[in-house]
């Protein structure tokens, strides 16, 4: 997915306009709708504000990377995680493990 798309579909998302986006970042509404048509190609400056605005990882801004996917809370809470004690992850590891055996059992019989 392009830059433009994914800007666009994160504005959306947030139900921004252009405009509101544009003084987040301080930038031109101009700009912003050129980055969203694909006419023009956001700098790394101005992609790192706009990934800010929109809590993601520039790797979700651009749609590469091992962490596309993932917005910022995710991973913080991913890091965080990482740093519990042994028990309490594993816990925790089995509450997500249930939860996601659960789901996917209801898809498979939905």
């Amino acid at each position: 997915m392009e830059i433009g798309r994914v800007i666009t579909n994160l504005r959306k998302t947030k139900n921004w306009s252009q405009t509101n986006l544009a003084s987040r970042i301080g930038i031109s509404q101009v700009m912003v709708g050129k980055y969203e048509r694909g006419d023009a190609t956001p700098s790394i400056e101005v992609a790192k504000k706009i990934a800010d605005a929109f809590e993601v990882s520039l790797d979700y801004l651009v749609g590469e990377g091992q962490n596309v996917s993932f917005d910022k809370k995710i991973i913080q809470r991913i890091k965080d995680l990482q740093n519990l004690e042994a028990d309490k992850k594993q816990t925790l590891f089995d509450l997500i493990d249930t939860y996601i055996r659960d789901s996917k059992t209801r898809k498979a019989y939905a």
